[in-house]
């Protein structure tokens, strides 16, 4: 009895075990961003994504493993020629990730091997249909070449390109020196360039402060010989109105009495002196008809001034 129990008790654990071993293997867990290819009996049966997947132990089993990640392979480096013949060592980093387990798994043998293959033979390809200084200047035109040739190819391997980016682009020593001697003369080029630029720059500066500077001078001029002229007019309109003051009060004067005894007493002498000046200068005087002595003159001058004053 006590030997039926124990055999009843180890077919128990065994079924327990076989039970915890078929659950194991029926259970797969899929991380994220991969992707187990599963296959029955030999043949594709499903692809499982992350998460919780179960299969059925013993007849399906995990193909491949594909991870979804973006990978970066480097692309060794390798010898092309460009359109006007110049050999070039190049190499560079692919950039790709899987979008169809399946595809990846039946389509090629080695995804990753063929892709960097055919990102070689690609390469080549787009350097010999440009010359060797656009290699250098389009190098972004380059790479989105490379990329749109390398998808329409991997499509049916389930794999997409994302970029594609040359590390290095290496000439050969040749040209290397022609390119240095070529860079140097379009230093010295520049150089000259800039210095002949700044020599115009300073004639035309020169040139245009010396403009200014006669512009200047005959401005001042000018406003010096309209201020000149201003006071010259106002020093001419200041004594005319003197003069006529001087006249005015003048005439008012000779309008009395007083005035009118002053200004015989002026006459007189002022004739006077005329004779004598006249005798000192030659010997003979000349004198108007009736006019004998100072009182004559002196009595036609009135007779002129109030004539004057009358008319006024």
């Amino acid at each position: 009895m006590e030997d039926l129990l124990h055999y009843v008790l180890n077919f128990q654990v065994l079924i327990l075990v076989l039970v915890v071993v078929l659950l194991k293997n029926a259970i797969k867990f899929v991380p994220q961003n991969q992707a187990y290819v599963i296959e029955r009996f030999g043949k594709y049966q499903s692809t499982k994504e992350a998460g919780l997947n179960f299969i059925i132990p013993f007849i399906d089993r995990i193909s491949a493993d594909r991870s979804l990640k973006e990978q970066a392979v480097d692309v060794p480096e390798q010898s092309a020629i460009t359109k006007d013949n110049i050999s070039l060592h190049v190499d560079g980093i692919l950039y790709f990730r899987v979008l169809d387990a399946y595809k990846a798994t039946y389509g090629v043998d080695n995804y990753v091997f063929a892709v960097t293959q055919l990102a070689q033979t690609t390469m080549r390809s787009e350097l010999g249909k440009m010359e060797l200084d656009k290699t250098f200047e389009e190098r972004d035109i380059l790479n989105t070449n490379i990329v749109l040739a390398i998808n329409d190819a991997a499509g049916p391997w389930g794999i997409q390109v994302l970029r594609y980016e040359i590390k290095d682009i290496v000439p050969p020593q040749s040209v290397m020196e022609a390119m240095e001697a070529q860079m140097k003369a379009e230093r010295v080029k520049r150089a000259q360039i800039l210095e002949s630029e700044g020599d115009r720059q300073a004639a035309i500066n020169r040139a245009e402060g010396h403009r200014a500077a006669v512009v200047l001078a005959a401005e001042a001029d000018k406003q010096e010989q309209v201020l000149r002229a201003e006071g010259e007019a106002k020093a001419i309109v200041a004594v005319a109105s003197a003069q006529a003051e001087a006249l005015r009060q003048v005439g008012e004067a000779a309008a009395t009495e007083e005035g009118q005894k002053a200004i015989q007493l002026d006459l007189a002498t002022k004739a006077i002196e005329a004779k004598r000046a006249i005798a000192k200068e030659s010997s003979v005087v000349l004198l108007p008809d009736g006019a004998t002595d100072a009182s004559a003159v002196v009595a036609q001058a009135m007779t002129i001034i109030q004539k004057m004053t009358k008319g006024s």
